[in-house]
């Protein structure tokens, strides 16, 4: 049975992640990723264009990955900003833990691919900025309903520990530094309020 241009498109870029996660970007081929995936080279080429576009494919659904994990596990913590926060850590210490574990995609295709024109670094910024944007919107939820001493430096330390945990991991596992990710984050939080000030004051909504 034939494969649509869309399900063909998912099944390399698939393919294209173990191969690019497991042994390198640089040190896997198109031949190579073609002949994984059983698709011939000008199959690729036609849906991606170029290395390039392939690596950016496979960066920005790496990207979507984490936003998917992270929403979800904000979504099933309930309504509690703090607990909203945390939920993220709880999710990711146990993301670390796969002994095939080797680091964040995105940090990684940072380093392979440092020319800020190249579309494997424009998705992987960009999927770093989602990260912080998605930390000080979380942040921005707890300030409405404590005191919270500068909101912006807070989101920006949760996203330091959220990324440095990953390269950690990376490095010495899941039982090494990481396994500090979430302590962390707690207290950062709780020593970012003020129990004595009142919580700000919602913005009024247009209408």
């Amino acid at each position: 049975m034939r494969r649509r241009s869309a399900q063909t498109r998912e099944h390399v870029l698939e393919v294209a992640h173990d191969l690019f996660y497991g042994r390198g970007i640089r040190a896997t081929g198109v031949d190579q990723v073609a002949a994984a995936a059983e698709v011939a080279p000008t199959t690729l080429y036609r849906l991606f264009g170029s290395k390039d576009g392939l690596v950016g494919a496979y960066v920005e659904r790496a990207d979507l990955q984490t936003r998917s994990w992270v929403d979800a596990a904000v979504g099933a913590a309930g309504e509690d900003p703090r607990a909203r926060l945390l939920a993220i850590f709880d999710t990711l210490t146990e993301l670390l833990r796969p002994p095939s574990y080797r680091g964040c995609a995105c940090l990684m295709a940072l380093a392979e691919y440092p020319d800020k024109d190249s579309p494997p670094h424009e998705h992987a910024v960009a999927a770093k900025r989602w990260v912080r944007d998605r930390f000080a919107a979380l942040v921005d939820d707890l300030a409405n309903t404590a005191s919270v001493v500068q909101p912006a430096v807070l989101a920006d330390e949760l996203a330091l520990v959220f990324e440095g945990a990953q390269a950690a991991a990376q490095a010495l596992g899941a039982d090494g530094p990481a396994r500090l990710a979430r302590p962390l984050a707690e207290n950062l939080i709780d020593v970012s309020i003020r129990p004595d000030a009142p919580p700000r004051r919602k913005r009024p909504t247009r209408s």
